[in-house]
């Protein structure tokens, strides 16, 4: 069965070096890096890793002109791989930091080939010390912003059905979506579905993409047995834990929103956003009250509120 692999860059050439010497000896067919209009030498450094390692009868960098977000690079990658290379069994999406641990893609193909149900799966995502990242998710809901804003015991127990990321679990097992971080779709799924919605720039694409899928009929697994190392935030720098958290970009909003819109209508989203933002004022003045420490992004709750709730939302809308 082959297996053709998109890679995203943007201004993270070394990374994706590193990505790309990891999957060297585990791919089984066509890779292509997309640049998403890096603006540096992101291009010329590919370009160079490629042609100094011998990949380039199965590796080549897609540069594009302008920068459209995540699901456009993917997109893109993939119909240069249908026009140029021809349509593979499967798609596998990758992050461009991650490091594709021995076997890792061998046990998705032999998982999707033995579920031919299956549309989509998802490798166990893992700090560089083994560690697990949770990676296998629950659809968003109001009772699951609910219990994201408050961050108490009680309402994580009484709504743990709706946890957006519940605990990791170390058998493959059905799931609601997958991280795009290491994501491997069936070819059946893209004739069916169709692509990503380009729509979004940065984040929420993997959860849409999967609901379309299973509303076509397709279900998602989480398969632990695919180990890949996943350098979380580096490539966006927003989710990195090890560093000072940074502002949430106005793109997270706009997913988040098109998300709810588009899935469930925006009464929906109106409650959905209430819901967060009640909840997650009674988490601050608890944290506030309790002296515990403030480990949000700067602004969170007050950029939540304008962006859905003020001005810039009518904007945008």
């Amino acid at each position: 069965m082959s297996v053709a692999t998109v890679i995203v860059n943007y201004r993270t050439a070394d990374l994706a070096a590193e990505c790309l010497r990891s999957l060297a000896p585990e791919r089984s067919g066509a890779v292509i890096v997309v640049d998403n209009a890096s603006a540096d030498d992101s291009v010329a450094h590919l370009d160079a890793v490629i042609a100094d390692y011998g990949w380039a009868d199965w590796c080549s960098v897609l540069p594009l002109d302008h920068n459209a977000g995540y699901a456009a690079g993917n997109n893109s990658g993939i119909r240069y791989l249908q026009t140029n290379i021809g349509t593979p069994d499967y798609f596998l999406l990758l992050n461009p930091d991650t490091v594709v641990r021995p076997g890792a893609v061998r046990e998705l193909v032999h998982f999707m080939n033995a579920n031919p149900h299956v549309g989509i799966a998802g490798s166990r995502l893992e700090d560089s010390d083994g560690t697990p990242q949770r990676s296998a998710f629950r659809f968003p809901s109001v009772f699951g912003e609910v219990e994201a804003g408050l961050r108490l015991g009680v309402a994580t127990r009484l709504l743990s059905r709706s946890v957006v990321a519940p605990p990791v679990r170390d058998m493959a097992h059905l799931t609601d979506w997958v991280a795009g971080a290491s994501m491997i779709v069936r070819r059946e799924v893209i004739e069916q579905v169709g692509l990503m919605d380009e729509g979004y720039f940065l984040y929420f694409e993997e959860v849409d993409y999967c609901r379309k899928a299973r509303r076509a009929g397709w279900s998602c697994w989480y398969v632990p047995s695919s180990r890949v190392v996943h350098l979380v935030g580096q490539s966006t720098g927003v989710t990195d834990m090890k560093r000072e958290p940074r502002r949430v970009p106005s793109y997270w909003f706009a997913s988040r929103r098109r998300y709810f819109r588009n899935n469930h209508g925006a009464m929906y989203c109106r409650l959905a956003d209430a819901a967060w933002a009640c909840s997650h004022a009674l988490w601050r003045v608890r944290r506030w009250l309790q002296r515990k420490p403030d480990t949000d992004p700067p602004g969170l709750l007050g950029d939540f509120l304008r962006f859905n709730f003020g001005r810039q939302r009518r904007a945008t809308a």
